[in-house]
Protein backbone atom coordinates (compact mmCIF):
# COMPACT_ATOMS: atom_id res chain seq x y z
CA UNK A 1 0.00 0.00 0.00
CA UNK A 2 1.42 3.43 -1.01
CA UNK A 3 2.00 6.13 1.58
CA UNK A 4 -0.64 8.84 1.93
CA UNK A 5 -0.03 11.82 -0.33
CA UNK A 6 1.58 14.79 1.41
CA UNK A 7 2.06 17.99 -0.56
CA UNK A 8 3.16 21.47 0.41
CA UNK A 9 2.92 25.05 -0.69
CA UNK A 10 6.10 26.87 0.27
CA UNK A 11 5.93 30.60 -0.46
CA UNK A 12 8.69 33.05 0.31
CA UNK A 13 7.06 36.14 1.89
CA UNK A 14 8.98 38.72 -0.13
CA UNK A 15 5.84 40.02 -1.86
CA UNK A 16 2.07 39.73 -1.83
CA UNK A 17 0.48 36.50 -3.01
CA UNK A 18 0.00 36.64 -6.77
CA UNK A 19 -1.86 34.50 -9.29
CA UNK A 20 1.24 32.48 -10.20
CA UNK A 21 1.77 31.41 -6.59
CA UNK A 22 -1.98 30.87 -6.25
CA UNK A 23 -1.85 28.54 -9.25
CA UNK A 24 0.87 26.41 -7.62
CA UNK A 25 -0.91 26.41 -4.25
CA UNK A 26 -4.14 25.30 -5.89
CA UNK A 27 -2.51 22.41 -7.75
CA UNK A 28 -1.13 21.11 -4.44
CA UNK A 29 -4.46 21.54 -2.67
CA UNK A 30 -6.43 19.83 -5.43
CA UNK A 31 -4.12 16.80 -5.42
CA UNK A 32 -4.37 16.54 -1.63
CA UNK A 33 -8.15 16.78 -1.63
CA UNK A 34 -8.64 14.35 -4.53
CA UNK A 35 -6.42 11.70 -2.97
CA UNK A 36 -7.46 12.19 0.64
CA UNK A 37 -3.93 13.33 1.44
CA UNK A 38 -2.55 16.31 3.38
CA UNK A 39 -1.95 19.87 2.19
CA UNK A 40 0.82 21.53 4.20
CA UNK A 41 2.02 25.10 4.37
CA UNK A 42 5.64 26.08 4.81
CA UNK A 43 6.70 29.72 5.02
CA UNK A 44 10.22 30.02 3.58
CA UNK A 45 11.16 33.17 5.47
CA UNK A 46 14.93 32.88 5.62
CA UNK A 47 15.49 36.08 3.59
CA UNK A 48 15.65 38.35 6.64
CA UNK A 49 16.21 41.51 4.57
CA UNK A 50 13.07 41.16 2.39
CA UNK A 51 10.60 39.18 4.50
CA UNK A 52 7.95 41.20 6.36
CA UNK A 53 5.22 40.05 8.77
CA UNK A 54 2.46 41.71 6.75
CA UNK A 55 3.48 39.66 3.71
CA UNK A 56 3.13 36.45 5.73
CA UNK A 57 -0.28 37.63 6.87
CA UNK A 58 -1.25 38.30 3.25
CA UNK A 59 -0.31 34.77 2.20
CA UNK A 60 -2.38 33.23 4.98
CA UNK A 61 -5.33 35.55 4.36
CA UNK A 62 -5.43 34.95 0.61
CA UNK A 63 -5.18 31.18 0.96
CA UNK A 64 -8.06 31.25 3.43
CA UNK A 65 -10.06 33.48 1.06
CA UNK A 66 -9.53 30.98 -1.76
CA UNK A 67 -10.59 28.14 0.53
CA UNK A 68 -7.18 26.45 0.33
CA UNK A 69 -7.08 25.41 3.96
CA UNK A 70 -4.05 23.56 5.24
CA UNK A 71 -4.10 20.43 7.38
CA UNK A 72 -1.28 21.00 9.88
CA UNK A 73 0.25 23.98 11.61
CA UNK A 74 2.37 26.05 9.23
CA UNK A 75 6.12 25.46 9.33
CA UNK A 76 8.35 28.55 9.44
CA UNK A 77 11.89 28.11 8.17
CA UNK A 78 13.09 31.02 10.30
CA UNK A 79 12.49 28.80 13.34
CA UNK A 80 14.48 25.83 11.99
CA UNK A 81 18.00 27.22 11.77
CA UNK A 82 19.51 24.55 14.03
CA UNK A 83 18.14 21.78 11.82
CA UNK A 84 19.71 23.32 8.72
CA UNK A 85 23.00 23.83 10.55
CA UNK A 86 22.98 20.15 11.44
CA UNK A 87 22.33 19.16 7.82
CA UNK A 88 25.13 21.45 6.65
CA UNK A 89 27.51 19.96 9.22
CA UNK A 90 26.79 16.49 7.80
CA UNK A 91 27.64 17.68 4.31
CA UNK A 92 30.91 19.19 5.56
CA UNK A 93 31.81 16.04 7.48
CA UNK A 94 31.14 13.87 4.43
CA UNK A 95 33.20 16.08 2.13
CA UNK A 96 30.14 16.85 0.02
CA UNK A 97 30.85 20.59 0.19
CA UNK A 98 33.89 22.82 0.12
CA UNK A 99 34.47 26.41 1.16
CA UNK A 100 34.85 29.29 -1.27
CA UNK A 101 35.86 32.93 -0.83
CA UNK A 102 35.22 34.03 -4.44
CA UNK A 103 33.27 37.21 -4.95
CA UNK A 104 30.68 37.50 -7.70
CA UNK A 105 32.88 40.07 -9.42
CA UNK A 106 35.88 37.74 -9.38
CA UNK A 107 33.89 34.87 -10.88
CA UNK A 108 32.52 37.11 -13.62
CA UNK A 109 35.97 38.46 -14.44
CA UNK A 110 37.45 34.94 -14.76
CA UNK A 111 34.57 33.81 -16.97
CA UNK A 112 34.99 36.84 -19.23
CA UNK A 113 38.73 36.32 -19.53
CA UNK A 114 38.34 32.62 -20.29
CA UNK A 115 35.42 33.14 -22.63
CA UNK A 116 33.55 30.47 -20.69
CA UNK A 117 29.90 30.03 -19.83
CA UNK A 118 28.29 31.97 -16.97
CA UNK A 119 28.21 30.43 -13.51
CA UNK A 120 30.75 29.34 -10.98
CA UNK A 121 33.95 27.89 -12.48
CA UNK A 122 35.02 25.62 -9.60
CA UNK A 123 37.99 27.82 -8.68
CA UNK A 124 37.99 26.85 -4.98
CA UNK A 125 37.03 23.20 -5.47
CA UNK A 126 40.50 21.89 -4.61
CA UNK A 127 41.96 24.78 -2.56
CA UNK A 128 41.09 23.15 0.74
CA UNK A 129 39.85 26.34 2.41
CA UNK A 130 38.70 26.10 5.99
CA UNK A 131 35.33 27.53 7.05
CA UNK A 132 35.44 31.16 8.07
CA UNK A 133 33.72 34.54 7.78
CA UNK A 134 32.82 35.41 4.20
CA UNK A 135 33.42 31.87 2.98
CA UNK A 136 30.43 30.17 1.43
CA UNK A 137 29.96 26.40 1.38
CA UNK A 138 29.54 25.03 -2.17
CA UNK A 139 28.19 21.61 -3.05
CA UNK A 140 30.71 19.39 -4.82
CA UNK A 141 28.61 18.50 -7.86
CA UNK A 142 29.58 15.20 -9.56
CA UNK A 143 31.37 15.61 -12.87
CA UNK A 144 30.04 12.39 -14.38
CA UNK A 145 26.60 10.87 -14.90
CA UNK A 146 23.15 12.44 -15.04
CA UNK A 147 20.50 13.41 -12.56
CA UNK A 148 16.99 12.57 -13.75
CA UNK A 149 13.41 12.19 -12.62
CA UNK A 150 9.99 11.40 -14.06
CA UNK A 151 7.86 14.54 -14.00
CA UNK A 152 4.09 14.07 -13.87
CA UNK A 153 3.65 17.07 -16.16
CA UNK A 154 6.82 17.04 -18.29
CA UNK A 155 7.67 13.36 -18.53
CA UNK A 156 11.31 12.26 -18.35
CA UNK A 157 13.66 15.10 -17.41
CA UNK A 158 17.43 14.64 -17.27
CA UNK A 159 20.45 16.88 -16.63
CA UNK A 160 24.10 16.10 -17.24
CA UNK A 161 25.89 16.61 -13.93
CA UNK A 162 28.81 18.20 -15.76
CA UNK A 163 26.47 21.04 -16.76
CA UNK A 164 25.60 21.85 -13.15
CA UNK A 165 27.73 24.36 -11.30
CA UNK A 166 28.97 23.85 -7.74
CA UNK A 167 26.12 25.69 -6.07
CA UNK A 168 26.11 27.45 -2.71
CA UNK A 169 24.35 25.72 0.21
CA UNK A 170 25.57 28.04 3.01
CA UNK A 171 26.15 31.77 2.61
CA UNK A 172 29.31 33.40 3.85
CA UNK A 173 27.40 34.49 6.99
CA UNK A 174 26.46 30.89 7.75
CA UNK A 175 22.80 31.22 6.73
CA UNK A 176 21.40 28.33 4.67
CA UNK A 177 20.49 28.81 1.03
CA UNK A 178 17.03 28.03 -0.32
CA UNK A 179 18.05 24.71 -1.84
CA UNK A 180 19.39 23.24 1.40
CA UNK A 181 16.43 24.29 3.53
CA UNK A 182 13.98 23.25 0.82
CA UNK A 183 15.38 19.77 0.32
CA UNK A 184 15.81 19.10 4.04
CA UNK A 185 12.31 20.30 4.94
CA UNK A 186 10.57 18.27 2.27
CA UNK A 187 12.16 15.10 3.62
CA UNK A 188 11.61 16.10 7.23
CA UNK A 189 7.92 16.87 6.58
CA UNK A 190 7.37 13.65 4.67
CA UNK A 191 6.46 15.37 1.40
CA UNK A 192 5.61 12.76 -1.22
CA UNK A 193 4.79 15.02 -4.19
CA UNK A 194 6.71 18.20 -4.97
CA UNK A 195 4.37 20.35 -7.09
CA UNK A 196 5.71 23.76 -8.06
CA UNK A 197 6.24 26.15 -10.95
CA UNK A 198 8.25 25.57 -14.11
CA UNK A 199 10.83 28.09 -12.90
CA UNK A 200 12.09 25.46 -10.43
CA UNK A 201 12.92 22.83 -13.08
CA UNK A 202 16.58 23.85 -13.29
CA UNK A 203 16.99 23.67 -9.52
CA UNK A 204 15.47 20.19 -9.21
CA UNK A 205 18.65 18.26 -10.13
CA UNK A 206 20.52 20.21 -7.45
CA UNK A 207 17.69 19.43 -5.02
CA UNK A 208 18.01 15.71 -5.78
CA UNK A 209 21.78 15.72 -5.42
CA UNK A 210 21.40 17.35 -1.99
CA UNK A 211 18.75 14.86 -0.89
CA UNK A 212 21.01 11.97 -1.90
CA UNK A 213 24.07 13.48 -0.23
CA UNK A 214 22.13 13.89 3.03
CA UNK A 215 20.90 10.31 2.86
CA UNK A 216 17.26 11.41 2.76
CA UNK A 217 14.37 9.79 0.92
CA UNK A 218 13.49 11.28 -2.45
CA UNK A 219 9.91 12.45 -2.98
CA UNK A 220 7.68 9.98 -4.78
CA UNK A 221 6.88 12.39 -7.59
CA UNK A 222 7.59 15.81 -9.04
CA UNK A 223 5.31 18.02 -11.09
CA UNK A 224 6.42 21.35 -12.53
CA UNK A 225 3.39 23.43 -13.45
CA UNK A 226 3.26 25.49 -16.64
CA UNK A 227 4.48 29.05 -16.75
CA UNK A 228 1.73 31.70 -16.66
CA UNK A 229 2.13 34.30 -19.40
CA UNK A 230 0.46 37.58 -20.38
CA UNK A 231 -1.01 38.65 -23.74
CA UNK A 232 2.48 39.14 -25.11
CA UNK A 233 3.30 35.56 -24.10
CA UNK A 234 5.82 36.85 -21.57
CA UNK A 235 6.02 35.54 -18.02
CA UNK A 236 3.61 37.32 -15.70
CA UNK A 237 5.39 40.08 -13.84
CA UNK A 238 4.46 41.58 -10.48
CA UNK A 239 5.73 44.94 -11.76
CA UNK A 240 4.13 44.87 -15.22
CA UNK A 241 0.95 42.80 -14.93
CA UNK A 242 -2.18 42.75 -12.82
CA UNK A 243 -1.40 39.74 -10.63
CA UNK A 244 -2.15 40.57 -6.98
CA UNK A 245 -4.66 38.15 -5.46
CA UNK A 246 -5.79 40.78 -2.96
CA UNK A 247 -6.55 43.19 -5.81
CA UNK A 248 -8.83 40.65 -7.45
CA UNK A 249 -10.68 40.15 -4.18
CA UNK A 250 -11.06 43.93 -3.79
CA UNK A 251 -12.48 44.18 -7.33
CA UNK A 252 -15.24 41.74 -6.56
CA UNK A 253 -14.04 38.43 -7.90
CA UNK A 254 -15.50 35.40 -6.12
CA UNK A 255 -12.98 33.00 -4.56
CA UNK A 256 -14.67 30.00 -6.13
CA UNK A 257 -14.45 31.67 -9.54
CA UNK A 258 -10.76 32.40 -9.04
CA UNK A 259 -10.16 28.77 -8.03
CA UNK A 260 -12.15 27.60 -11.05
CA UNK A 261 -10.17 29.78 -13.46
CA UNK A 262 -6.74 29.05 -11.98
CA UNK A 263 -7.46 25.32 -12.26
CA UNK A 264 -8.11 25.76 -16.00
CA UNK A 265 -4.63 27.20 -16.63
CA UNK A 266 -2.91 24.26 -18.26
CA UNK A 267 -5.70 21.80 -17.43
CA UNK A 268 -9.19 21.07 -18.68
CA UNK A 269 -11.88 18.65 -17.51
CA UNK A 270 -12.45 15.56 -19.64
CA UNK A 271 -16.06 16.51 -20.34
CA UNK A 272 -15.12 20.00 -21.59
CA UNK A 273 -17.33 21.82 -19.07
CA UNK A 274 -15.07 24.58 -17.77
CA UNK A 275 -17.30 26.54 -15.39
CA UNK A 276 -18.19 24.28 -12.49
CA UNK A 277 -18.21 24.01 -8.68
CA UNK A 278 -14.90 23.49 -6.90
CA UNK A 279 -15.99 20.06 -5.63
CA UNK A 280 -16.32 18.84 -9.21
CA UNK A 281 -12.87 20.19 -10.08
CA UNK A 282 -11.41 18.30 -7.11
CA UNK A 283 -12.98 15.07 -8.35
CA UNK A 284 -11.58 15.44 -11.90
CA UNK A 285 -8.19 17.13 -11.45
CA UNK A 286 -5.12 15.03 -12.32
CA UNK A 287 -1.56 16.28 -12.73
CA UNK A 288 -1.06 13.85 -15.59
CA UNK A 289 -3.63 15.84 -17.58
CA UNK A 290 -1.82 19.16 -17.15
CA UNK A 291 -0.25 20.60 -20.31
CA UNK A 292 3.38 21.65 -19.92
CA UNK A 293 3.07 24.52 -22.42
CA UNK A 294 2.84 28.09 -21.05
CA UNK A 295 -0.70 29.05 -20.02
CA UNK A 296 -2.17 32.43 -20.97
CA UNK A 297 -3.66 34.29 -18.01
CA UNK A 298 -6.68 35.79 -19.77
CA UNK A 299 -8.40 38.41 -17.61
CA UNK A 300 -11.38 38.52 -19.97
CA UNK A 301 -11.96 34.81 -19.48
CA UNK A 302 -11.50 35.20 -15.73
CA UNK A 303 -14.23 37.85 -15.76
CA UNK A 304 -16.47 35.55 -17.81
CA UNK A 305 -15.97 32.70 -15.34
CA UNK A 306 -16.64 35.09 -12.46
CA UNK A 307 -19.86 36.34 -14.07
CA UNK A 308 -21.06 32.76 -14.48
CA UNK A 309 -20.41 32.03 -10.81
CA UNK A 310 -22.22 35.23 -9.80
CA UNK A 311 -25.24 34.15 -11.83
CA UNK A 312 -25.20 30.76 -10.12
CA UNK A 313 -25.69 32.36 -6.67
CA UNK A 314 -29.09 32.43 -5.05
CA UNK A 315 -30.62 35.91 -4.79
CA UNK A 316 -30.04 36.00 -1.04
CA UNK A 317 -26.40 34.96 -1.45
CA UNK A 318 -25.88 37.50 -4.21
CA UNK A 319 -27.19 40.26 -1.97
CA UNK A 320 -25.00 39.09 0.92
CA UNK A 321 -21.87 38.83 -1.22
CA UNK A 322 -22.53 42.29 -2.73
CA UNK A 323 -23.01 44.09 0.56
CA UNK A 324 -19.25 44.63 1.30
CA UNK A 325 -19.00 46.45 -2.04
CA UNK A 326 -21.85 48.87 -1.30
CA UNK A 327 -20.28 52.06 0.01
CA UNK A 328 -23.63 53.79 0.54
CA UNK A 329 -24.95 51.42 3.15
CA UNK A 330 -28.63 50.65 3.51
CA UNK A 331 -29.92 52.94 0.71
CA UNK A 332 -27.72 51.05 -1.75
CA UNK A 333 -28.70 47.70 -0.23
CA UNK A 334 -32.39 48.55 -0.54
CA UNK A 335 -31.92 49.74 -4.11
CA UNK A 336 -30.08 46.57 -5.02
CA UNK A 337 -32.77 44.40 -3.46
CA UNK A 338 -35.35 46.03 -5.73
CA UNK A 339 -33.39 45.07 -8.88
CA UNK A 340 -31.34 42.12 -7.63
CA UNK A 341 -32.24 39.64 -10.36
CA UNK A 342 -31.64 42.16 -13.13
CA UNK A 343 -28.28 43.35 -11.76
CA UNK A 344 -27.06 39.85 -10.97
CA UNK A 345 -27.59 38.84 -14.57
CA UNK A 346 -25.45 41.69 -15.90
CA UNK A 347 -22.41 42.21 -13.67
CA UNK A 348 -19.07 40.50 -14.16
CA UNK A 349 -17.72 41.42 -10.72
CA UNK A 350 -19.27 42.51 -7.44
CA UNK A 351 -17.51 45.87 -7.74
CA UNK A 352 -19.78 46.58 -10.74
CA UNK A 353 -22.94 46.24 -8.64
CA UNK A 354 -23.09 49.65 -6.98
CA UNK A 355 -22.53 51.71 -10.16
CA UNK A 356 -25.53 49.93 -11.66
CA UNK A 357 -27.91 50.99 -8.90
CA UNK A 358 -26.52 54.43 -8.03
CA UNK A 359 -29.25 56.11 -10.08
CA UNK A 360 -31.76 54.77 -7.54
CA UNK A 361 -29.80 56.15 -4.58
CA UNK A 362 -28.78 59.58 -5.86
CA UNK A 363 -31.18 62.50 -6.13
CA UNK A 364 -29.66 63.20 -9.52
CA UNK A 365 -27.83 60.55 -11.55
CA UNK A 366 -24.11 60.95 -12.11
CA UNK A 367 -23.72 61.35 -15.86
CA UNK A 368 -21.20 59.32 -17.81
CA UNK A 369 -19.85 61.73 -20.41
CA UNK A 370 -19.32 59.10 -23.11
CA UNK A 371 -22.87 57.85 -22.66
CA UNK A 372 -24.26 61.40 -22.81
CA UNK A 373 -22.34 62.19 -25.99
CA UNK A 374 -23.46 59.04 -27.75
CA UNK A 375 -27.12 59.01 -26.69
CA UNK A 376 -27.95 62.70 -26.25
CA UNK A 377 -25.50 64.85 -28.20
CA UNK A 378 -25.29 62.52 -31.21
CA UNK A 379 -28.55 60.66 -30.72
CA UNK A 380 -31.34 60.49 -33.30
CA UNK A 381 -34.46 62.66 -32.80
CA UNK A 382 -33.57 63.17 -29.12
CA UNK A 383 -35.90 66.14 -28.37
CA UNK A 384 -38.80 64.41 -30.08
CA UNK A 385 -38.15 61.15 -28.27
CA UNK A 386 -37.92 62.83 -24.86
CA UNK A 387 -41.09 64.86 -25.48
CA UNK A 388 -43.01 61.80 -26.62
CA UNK A 389 -41.76 59.67 -23.72
CA UNK A 390 -42.76 62.30 -21.17
CA UNK A 391 -46.24 62.55 -22.68
CA UNK A 392 -46.77 58.79 -22.87
CA UNK A 393 -45.52 58.15 -19.32
CA UNK A 394 -47.60 61.02 -17.91
CA UNK A 395 -50.66 59.28 -19.31
CA UNK A 396 -49.99 56.12 -17.27
CA UNK A 397 -51.97 55.80 -14.08
CA UNK A 398 -50.42 54.68 -10.77
CA UNK A 399 -51.63 51.12 -11.26
CA UNK A 400 -49.98 50.99 -14.69
CA UNK A 401 -46.52 51.94 -13.44
CA UNK A 402 -45.13 48.46 -14.03
CA UNK A 403 -42.60 47.17 -16.58
CA UNK A 404 -44.99 46.01 -19.31
CA UNK A 405 -47.11 49.20 -19.59
CA UNK A 406 -43.91 51.27 -19.35
CA UNK A 407 -42.37 49.34 -22.25
CA UNK A 408 -45.53 49.81 -24.29
CA UNK A 409 -45.54 53.55 -23.56
CA UNK A 410 -41.89 54.03 -24.59
CA UNK A 411 -42.46 51.91 -27.71
CA UNK A 412 -45.34 54.14 -28.73
CA UNK A 413 -43.21 57.20 -27.95
CA UNK A 414 -40.64 55.90 -30.46
CA UNK A 415 -43.38 55.76 -33.08
CA UNK A 416 -44.49 59.27 -32.15
CA UNK A 417 -40.91 60.51 -32.56
CA UNK A 418 -40.50 58.79 -35.92
CA UNK A 419 -37.86 56.31 -34.72
CA UNK A 420 -39.24 53.39 -36.72
CA UNK A 421 -38.11 50.86 -39.28
CA UNK A 422 -39.32 50.49 -42.87
CA UNK A 423 -42.44 48.68 -41.68
CA UNK A 424 -43.27 51.41 -39.20
CA UNK A 425 -42.34 49.37 -36.13
CA UNK A 426 -40.51 51.16 -33.27
CA UNK A 427 -36.71 50.86 -33.25
CA UNK A 428 -36.34 50.50 -29.51
CA UNK A 429 -32.62 49.82 -29.71
CA UNK A 430 -32.17 53.42 -30.94
CA UNK A 431 -35.05 55.01 -29.06
CA UNK A 432 -34.07 53.73 -25.58
CA UNK A 433 -30.67 55.46 -25.45
CA UNK A 434 -31.79 59.00 -24.55
CA UNK A 435 -34.36 57.67 -22.07
CA UNK A 436 -31.85 55.42 -20.31
CA UNK A 437 -29.19 58.12 -20.02
CA UNK A 438 -31.80 60.61 -18.79
CA UNK A 439 -32.88 58.40 -15.89
CA UNK A 440 -29.60 56.67 -15.01
CA UNK A 441 -26.77 58.74 -16.48
CA UNK A 442 -25.40 55.65 -18.22
CA UNK A 443 -25.91 53.82 -21.47
CA UNK A 444 -25.74 50.40 -19.79
CA UNK A 445 -27.44 49.05 -16.73
CA UNK A 446 -30.38 46.97 -15.58
CA UNK A 447 -33.36 46.53 -17.97
CA UNK A 448 -34.88 49.93 -18.72
CA UNK A 449 -38.50 49.05 -18.00
CA UNK A 450 -37.74 47.56 -14.60
CA UNK A 451 -35.44 50.50 -13.81
CA UNK A 452 -38.18 53.04 -14.57
CA UNK A 453 -40.71 51.05 -12.54
CA UNK A 454 -38.43 50.98 -9.48
CA UNK A 455 -37.31 54.60 -9.85
CA UNK A 456 -40.93 55.67 -9.64
CA UNK A 457 -43.18 58.03 -11.57
CA UNK A 458 -42.15 61.30 -9.92
CA UNK A 459 -38.37 60.85 -10.20
CA UNK A 460 -38.56 59.37 -13.70
CA UNK A 461 -40.55 62.27 -15.13
CA UNK A 462 -38.41 64.83 -13.30
CA UNK A 463 -35.22 63.40 -14.83
CA UNK A 464 -36.73 63.22 -18.31
CA UNK A 465 -37.85 66.86 -18.09
CA UNK A 466 -34.45 67.99 -16.78
CA UNK A 467 -32.70 66.27 -19.67
CA UNK A 468 -35.16 67.74 -22.16
CA UNK A 469 -34.42 71.18 -20.74
CA UNK A 470 -30.67 70.61 -21.21
CA UNK A 471 -31.17 69.52 -24.78
CA UNK A 472 -32.99 72.79 -25.50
Amino acid sequence: MSDPVRVRFAPSPTGYLHVGSGHSALANWLVARRTGGSFLLRIEDTDVERNRPELVDNVLEMLEWLGLTWDEEPVYQSQRGELYAGAAARLVADGAVYFCDCTTEAVQARNKEAGGKPGYDGFCRDRGLEPGPGRAARFRTPREGRTAWTDLVRGEVSFANADLEDFVVLRGNGHPMFLLANAFDDADMGITHVIRGEDHVNSTPKYLLLVDALGLARPTAFAHMPLLVNEGRKKLSKRRDDVSMADYRARGYLPEAMVNYLALLGWGPADGVEVRPVAEIVAQYRLEDVNASPAFFDQKKLSFVNAEHIRALSTDEFLARSRPFLTRGEPAADALASLAAEVQERVRTLAEVEPMIEFLVDDEPAVDEASWTKAITKGRSVPEMLDATIARLEALGPDDWTPEPIQAAVSQAAVDAGIVNAEGAPQLSKAQGPVRVAISGRSVGPPLWESIAVLGRTRTLARLRATRHQVG
